[in-house]
């Protein structure tokens, strides 16, 4: 089946977009966002519609959903402004605005079939729920899986709806996932979490680790704690000995970037607070090529396109801004002699983003730590780089013993 309007293909069964006969790469939400509305043509579809075969009746933000439609604009060559192609009708819903048709599409032997990408899922998704912190924030929150718990701890730039499916993240959840009863949940004011919230702060990331572990009903558990949450999980650990049994620090740190010895460190936040609001969500800009170069320097074209997504889909340009100024004063260094569990400090020894000296001082004060290096650039491994096996494969021996 195919649908055809203004210069636009649409082919269901190659799941294939064509503007003036050239591919357009569109992320699969998109491409069944614009089928649905083609299918609808000459009538409004409705938000509750539009999540309903969308998103599966799952809970999205509203930047979720108005990310997707700008992509959708985007890929069939409008703008928000413009409405050419796609009207937003406000407070009711979205209509697609040119004559559509609809063919069968004919088979093409000079084309060679599309190999099948499958992106990667939790075996068993869990529904969303939202718990309450102790300020009030709503945090969203969901679990997936059986076997022993283990908690993915809060950190910058997540999105529970948006993340089994990203290159960025759905391979992390997917092997981190295996024969474990994985929670994870979105920081305060980002993702699918309240946008309305407390202040960001050390202890507000504690107490929503603990809000969350508790809605989930864990008692003791497993953390699984990447960069900003890191600093977050081994201060629970402290305030919690009894309720932590084993702790992986991913990329972590116990001096954010303000606090740590050189004066160029602070320097470094102002320019990155001015790479964000600059350049947030505007992957060919040359701010956020700078930006995106700390996390992924050695990432391909479509990760890093990807990762420009994850942005818009966890936060505004405003929230990355206060979040990265508040993590950038943390200093837990006191802390770390408390925290009597196992702890798994896992490095890539060449990121840029938090230097591997971040961990060997983690090393120096923790009790009971083992260090792991692991050779590459990315501050985020991609499932493609030899370190992404090896950090999974030890992760496995470790919560395993």
């Amino acid at each position: 089946m195919e649908y055809r309007f203004a210069s636009v293909c649409l082919d269901l069964a190659r799941h294939r977009l064509t503007r003036d006969g050239a591919p357009v790469h569109v992320e699969p939400q998109v491409f069944a966002l614009l089928a649905l509305l083609a299918e609808r043509a000459g009538t409004v579809v409705s938000k509750d519609t539009l999540i309903e075969r969308v998103w599966k009746g799952q809970i999205v933000s509203e930047a979720t959903v108005g990310a997707r439609i700008s992509a959708a604009r985007a890929a069939v060559g409008d703008t928000g402004r413009a409405q050419a192609i796609i009207r937003t009708v406000p407070r009711v819903g979205l209509e697609l605005v040119p004559e559509v048709r609809c063919t069968a599409a004919a088979p093409d032997p000079t084309v060679p079939e599309p190999p099948v990408v499958v992106t990667p899922r939790l075996a068993t998704p869990g529904r969303m729920r939202m718990a309450r912190a102790p300020d009030g924030s709503r945090l969203a929150w969901s679990a997936s899986g059986a076997g022993p718990p283990l908690l993915r701890a809060g950190h910058w730039l997540t999105n529970l709806d948006r993340d089994p499916e990203s290159p960025i993240w759905g391979p992390w959840l997917e092997r981190m996932g295996r024969g474990r009863h994985l929670v994870r949940y979105d920081g305060r004011g980002t993702g699918v979490s309240g946008p309305a919230c407390g202040p960001q702060s050390l202890d507000a990331f504690v107490d929503d680790l603990a809000c969350v572990a508790d809605a989930a009903g864990l008692d003791r558990f497993d953390i699984f704690a990447s960069s900003q949450s890191v600093p977050v999980s081994l201060t629970f650990a402290a305030r919690h000995p009894d309720r932590v049994r084993r702790i992986v620090s991913y990329g972590g740190w116990a001096q954010g970037a303000a606090m740590r010895p050189g004066a160029q460190k602070a320097g470094m936040t102002d320019a990155m607070a001015t790479m964000l609001r600059l350049g947030w969500g505007q992957p060919e800009g040359g701010y956020m090529r700078a930006f995106v170069s700390l996390f992924l320097p050695t990432a391909s074209p479509e990760q890093i396109r990807a990762f420009v997504d994850l942005q818009c889909d966890s936060a505004s340009a405003e929230r990355a801004v206060e979040i990265r100024s508040v993590i950038a004063q943390f200093e837990v260094t006191p802390v770390l002699a408390q925290v009597r569990c196992p702890v798994l400090v896992a490095h890539v020894r060449h990121e840029s983003l938090h230097p591997f000296g971040q961990a060997q001082h983690l090393m120096q004060h923790l009790p009971d730590a083992q260090l792991l290096p692991l050779e590459g650039q990315n501050h985020i491994l991609m499932p493609d780089e030899p370190g992404f096996a090896r950090l999974m494969d030890a992760v496995d021996a470790f919560l395993a013993d």
